[in-house]
Order: structure tokens, then C-alpha cells, then sequence
């Protein structure tokens, strides 16, 4: 059996060893404050920036500030929105999405006044630790996809997609909506939307005179996923896969 042959430790050795003690040193000369709060700001900085890597990449919050999406949305619900729908997860009939106002269908927003302490509330909002309380984003339901044929309403006064009637249970029970008629085949790229409150919801059918009423892929932000306040809401939110199921592909597919 070879023996092993112990060395003395050289100049390489010692100079670890001697690194080592004055780190150790330094450490012992400092307070414990002064290493709390060390240890306080790593986890904040750590955490601002997973916040902000989740915001851009993966969720984004939202504030809902009005009725038409009520009793799916109440107002003064804060949502999360998945990022990564429509891109690289294709919309579905039924999604609940969150798209931005790029061709005017609300108002201009007002001018905010700053105050001392806006920096921090912009600051958060725009990691991801606060929901984005911008008045030009929508959010409604997709009901139809590039290439469907959407009419309002067969003899029975129901919506239709692609000659298929829709039990749409998602609209707010506590009125018979009122009917609206049109009939609009979507265009490529493009998606009608809906709210579920329908008597109180200005959606594809109050701006067909813009675009069609047509909401672009590309302004959608995300699909709502989860409603994250208040405590007593949080929930899934449902797309509704079985309103949808009878839907025969668009002509031409």
C-alpha cells in the first residue's frame, strides 16, 4: 500500500490562512447592527428584484376600477395577470384578458398631482409590488378569435360563434342583458371582447366605429389569472372552457 507523504504547508497555504484571520477579524470589529441591516438589505434587494423579473416576465397586478365585469370583477379588485398569454400560451375563447387602450376607448387620463411621496408608490407599481392603477387598460372577456363569425342574437337571444349558441353563464345574473345587434367576422390578429356585466359594459359592440370594435393581439398585457384582494375574493377566474366546447372552427380552418 502507498503511503501518503504529508507536506509542510508553503507560502500558498499561509497566505489563505492569513486572508482568512482578516476577514474573520474585520467581521468581529463590526456591530451586530451594522450586520443586520446588511443581512435586512440583501433580502430587499433580493426580493425587489425577483419582483421585478416576475412583473416583467411572468404576472403583472392589476386594479379594476369599474362595473363591467361585474359579478366576475367586482370594483376595487386587485388581479393577477398572466404574462405570458397570449405569447407563448395561445388565448382561448372565455379568457378574461387585460389589454391596453391604444385606440381610444376611454377617455384621456387626467394629470395626476405628485406628491412627496409618489416616487415610492411609481417605484413600486413598477417592480410589481403594488397593482398598475393606470386608468388606459381594459379588461373584458374574449369571446371571439381571429376568424370566428360573432352575431347577436339568434331567435332564442342568444350569442352565437361560428352558427353555435353560447349558454354564457358568466354574465352577470342580476340582469337580462339587452340585446345589441351585430354580426362581424374577426379579423387576423385580432379578438372581440365582452364584458359580463353587459348592460353596463363598453366593449367591442359601443366602438365598432373604431377598428371594427376589434381589439388588437398586440395591445392584449395578459390574461387574468387569480384575483389577489381582497382577502375575502381571492379566487381562480374561470374561462368558462365548457360555454365554448359546441364552437366549430371558423370557415376556412
Amino acid at each position: 500500500m502507498a503511503a501518503h507523504e504529508e507536506r509542510p504547508a508553503g507560502p500558498a497555504h499561509a497566505g489563505k490562512s492569513s486572508r482568512r484571520a482578516k476577514r474573520a477579524k474585520a467581521r468581529e470589529g463590526r456591530s451586530p447592527l451594522f450586520l443586520w441591516l446588511k443581512e435586512v438589505a440583501t433580502v430587499v434587494v433580493v426580493a425587489v428584484v425577483l419582483s421585478f423579473l416576475i412583473k416583467t416576465f411572468l404576472f403583472r397586478a392589476f386594479y379594476i376600477p369599474s362595473e363591467s365585469m361585474v359579478n366576475t370583477l367586482d370594483v376595487n379588485d386587485r388581479i393577477f395577470v398572466n404574462l405570458l398569454v397570449p405569447q407563448p400560451i395561445a388565448l382561448q375563447r372565455g379568457d378574461v384578458v387585460v389589454f391596453r387602450d391604444s385606440q381610444g376607448w376611454l377617455a384621456p387620463a387626467a394629470q395626476k398631482t405628485k406628491g412627496p411621496f409618489t416616487w415610492v408608490q411609481d417605484g413600486l407599481t413598477f417592480v410589481g409590488l403594488l397593482p398598475d392603477n393606470s386608468e388606459q387598460h381594459l379588461v373584458k372577456r374574449v369571446i371571439g378569435l381571429p376568424g370566428d363569425h360573432v352575431v347577436c342574437c339568434d331567435a332564442g337571444g342568444q350569442l352565437t360563434i361560428n352558427g353555435a349558441p353560447l349558454d354564457e353563464k358568466y354574465i352577470n345574473p342580476a340582469e337580462i342583458p339587452q340585446v345589441r345587434d351585430f354580426d362581424v367576422v374577426v379579423p387576423a390578429g385580432k379578438v372581440w371582447v365582452m364584458g359580463d356585466n353587459r348592460n353596463h359594459s363598453a366593449d367591442s359592440r359601443a366602438h365598432m366605429g373604431t377598428n371594427g370594435g376589434f381589439v388588437n393581439e398586440s395591445d392584449i398585457e395578459g390574461q387574468a389569472a387569480v384575483i389577489a384582494w381582497p382577502l375575502n375574493r381571492i379566487s381562480a377566474l374561470d374561462n368558462y372552457p365548457g360555454v365554448f366546447r359546441s364552437v366549430p372552427a371558423p370557415a376556412g380552418k
